[in-house]
């Protein structure tokens, strides 16, 4: 029986378990994937037992993300780019990773606004921490050529900039709401709306028809975030999604089958989430 798990400190939120036993069932392929409570300070002896362990792999949650990238001895273009890694898995016996929320947030994207390729105008991101980082390379890697990082603490989003070269810039919080009237996507990549908190005070009434608003937030699944984009006309996309593709890396590897996200499984995260769509 081939086992992979989830590994955070702590861990008992997380939806994973959900997803990768349904495709387990489906696909019929004898496994278990469990959540699995690591401190910090155990991470590196956990990893490094993995196959004493019997585990194909596991995926990685906070606070382990950027640790488990250092630790790794082969790493994945997707996790050099954000220098996190949420996917491990062994290749002959040496530890991989990867950065699936890259793949998981364009695929999403893709599947719920497939037109937006060819919308003109510059991405807006909303926040600078790891989450931005891996749409950030999305977006890059999908050829945009201009891509607009703002945040409250303007340093973070100019090492961001920095980081990623001159298809991306830099911008105070305060000045968001002057780039929405160009922009062809807005992303809230920060936490900003989590359980009903907070709000980003996003001004979409100029914005252009058929623009595309995505948050990263799926807790609630329709934020107000994303309740004001749709009331102005644009299409948004929650955050269920990406959880949901980024997932389907990490159990080709480790259970060699590529999953497929069906609406049945957004379903049963949905109403696990008291959020279910009709």
């Amino acid at each position: 029986m081939t086992r992979a798990c989830v590994i955070g400190w702590p861990i008992s939120h997380s939806r994973s378990p959900l997803i990768h036993n349904h495709w387990l069932r489906q696909y019929g392929i004898e496994g278990i994937y469990t959540r699995e409570p690591v401190k910090p300070e155990d991470l590196q002896a956990f990893l490094q037992s993995l196959k004493a362990l019997g585990l194909a792999g596991c995926n990685v949650t906070v606070p382990h993300k950027e640790a488990a990238f250092a630790l790794a001895a082969i790493r994945e273009p997707s996790a050099v780019a954000v220098n996190a890694a949420n996917t491990l898995w062994l290749d002959d016996g040496r530890l991989a990773c990867a950065n699936t929320d890259t793949y998981g947030f364009m695929a999403n994207l893709d599947a719920s606004a497939p037109d937006w390729r060819k919308r003109s105008g510059p991405v807006l991101i909303l926040g600078a921490g790891g989450s931005a980082r891996a749409v950030v390379y999305g977006f890059l890697e999908a050829g945009m050529g201009d891509v607009r990082v703002f945040n409250r603490t303007l340093d973070r989003a100019q090492e961001l900039a920095r980081h990623f070269g001159p298809r991306v810039t830099a911008h105070a919080w305060d000045a968001r709401n002057e780039h929405v009237a160009e922009a062809a996507v807005i992303v809230n990549t920060t936490t900003l709306g989590m359980n009903g908190t907070g709000t980003l005070d996003i001004d979409f009434t100029c914005a252009k028809p058929g623009a595309v608003a995505a948050d990263l937030v799926y807790v609630p699944l329709e934020t107000e975030f994303l309740k004001a984009a749709r009331a102005n006309g644009l299409t948004g996309v929650d955050g269920l999604g990406m959880l949901l593709h980024q997932a389907v890396p990490g159990f080709e590897k480790w259970f060699g089958v590529r999953p497929v996200v069906t609406p049945e499984l957004y379903q049963i995260i949905a109403r696990d989430i008291g959020g279910a769509k009709c």
